[in-house]
C-alpha cells in the first residue's frame, strides 16, 4: 500500500511538469508575438501587480522611467560581469543603444507577457510545495529532497534572470541560457518523479544488458538540446531581421538570417534519425507498454515538429507555428529524458543483480 503522503508527491510532481510545459508554450507564445517587452519592468508591470488595459493609465513620462531604470539595472549587471571577468560581453551590454528606445504600450502584448509571468509565479509555488512534500522521503530517498531543493534555487535564479530578459531588452544570449535552464527545471522534475514511481513499485524491471541502448537515447537527448540551442539561435536571427526590415517583408525573413536556419534544420535530420534508431531498439528490447507508449509518444511529437517546420518554412512563420513548435521541441526532451532514465535505471539494475 502505497502511503498517501507520497501519492500527494507523485500527483502533484506530475502536475508541475504539465504546468512547467504550459510555461515553455506561454514563454513561445510571448516570444512568437514579439510581447516580451509587454511589460517593460519586472517584477511588476508597468509598475502594477495587475497591468493597464489603457494608454490613460500610465504615467505620463512612463517611456522615460523605464528606459532609466533598464539602464540602471544594467549597469549593476555589467558590473557583476565586470567581476567574474567578462569585460567585452560587459561593455557590450552598457553600450547597447536598443535599450534607449522606449517601448510603444500595447495592451494586447502587456497582457500576454502578464500571463507569463503569472504563470511563472504558479510554478514557484508549485516547486516549493513540492520541496515541501518531498520531505516525505527523508528516510527512504534523500535524494528527492535535495533535488527538489535544487529545483527552487534554479526556478529562483531563472527568475532573476527573466528580470534580465526585460532589462536587457532581450539580449539574444541570455534567452538562450533561459531556455537551457527550463530544461533544467523540467529534467529535475522528470527524475524526482521516476525515481518516486520506482520507489512506489518497489521493482524494475530486469532486461538484457543494453549498456549502449542507454549511449543511444543520451545521444539523441543532446542531439535534441542542440537542435533547441540552434532553434533559439535561429529565433534570435529572425527577431534581428524582422527589426532591421521595420517588420515588414515576413516571407523573406528565413532567407535573410544566414547559415543558421540550415543547420536546424540539417541537425533536425539527425534528431529524426536517432529517434527512429531508439524506437526499433527499444520496441525490440523492451516487452514493458511503458516504454513502449514513450517511443510511441515521440514518433507523434516528432511528427508534429515535422509538420510545424514545414509550416514556419514555407507560411512565413505564423506565431501559432512558432509557439507549438518550442513546445514540442521541449515534450521530445521531457520524453527522452523520461525514456533514459527507464533505460538507465534498467540497465544498472541488471548490472548489479548479474
Amino acid at each position: 500500500m502505497v502511503p498517501k503522503s507520497e501519492k500527494r508527491f507523485l500527483r502533484l510532481n506530475l502536475f508541475t511538469i504539465v504546468f512547467t510545459l504550459l510555461l515553455i508554450l506561454a514563454g513561445g507564445i510571448v516570444r512568437s508575438t514579439g510581447s516580451g517587452m509587454g511589460c517593460p519592468d519586472w517584477p511588476k508591470c508597468f509598475d502594477q501587480y495587475i497591468p493597464p488595459t489603457s494608454v490613460s493609465q500610465l504615467p505620463t513620462n512612463y517611456k522615460e522611467k523605464y528606459v532609466a531604470e533598464r539602464i540602471a539595472k544594467n549597469e549593476r549587471f555589467a558590473k557583476t560581469l565586470d567581476r567574474m571577468g567578462k569585460l567585452e560581453l560587459a561593455d557590450s551590454i552598457r553600450n547597447d543603444q536598443s535599450i534607449l528606445v522606449p517601448e510603444i504600450f500595447n495592451v494586447a502584448k502587456t497582457w500576454t507577457e502578464y500571463v507569463n509571468r503569472l504563470m511563472g509565479a504558479v510554478t514557484g509555488v508549485l516547486l516549493v510545495l513540492l520541496a515541501v512534500f518531498a520531505f516525505v522521503y527523508r528516510k527512504s530517498a534523500k535524494r528527492i529532497i535535495v533535488l527538489s531543493i535544487i529545483n527552487l534555487v534554479v526556478v529562483g535564479f531563472q527568475a532573476w534572470l527573466g528580470s534580465i530578459v526585460v532589462s536587457t531588452n532581450l539580449v539574444a544570449w541570455i534567452v538562450t541560457v533561459h531556455m537551457l535552464l527550463a530544461l533544467v527545471i523540467l529534467a529535475i522534475l522528470i527524475y524526482t518523479y521516476n525515481y518516486a514511481v520506482e520507489l512506489c513499485q518497489k521493482r524494475v524491471v530486469v532486461i538484457a544488458k543494453i549498456w549502449w541502448l542507454k549511449l543511444l537515447v543520451l545521444s539523441s537527448i543532446a542531439a535534441s538540446i542542440m537542435q533547441i540551442v540552434l532553434g533559439t539561435e535561429v529565433r534570435e536571427a529572425v527577431d534581428a531581421v524582422s527589426k532591421r526590415l521595420a517588420f515588414t517583408q515576413r516571407s523573406n525573413w528565413l532567407e535573410e538570417i544566414g547559415k543558421v536556419f540550415s543547420y536546424h534544420r540539417d541537425m533536425a535530420i539527425l534528431v529524426l534519425v536517432l529517434n527512429i534508431w531508439v524506437y526499433k531498439e527499444v520496441k525490440d528490447k523492451f516487452s514493458g507498454k511503458q516504454a513502449l507508449l514513450i517511443g510511441n509518444s515521440i514518433g507523434v511529437v516528432l511528427l508534429i515538429q515535422i509538420v510545424t517546420g514545414i509550416i514556419l518554412s514555407y507560411f512565413a512563420l505564423p506565431p501559432y507555428a512558432q509557439a507549438l513548435h518550442i513546445l514540442f521541441s521541449t515534450i521530445l526532451f521531457t520524453l527522452q529524458y523520461y525514456l533514459y532514465l527507464l533505460v538507465y535505471r534498467t540497465s544498472t539494475y541488471d548490472q548489479e543483480h548479474n
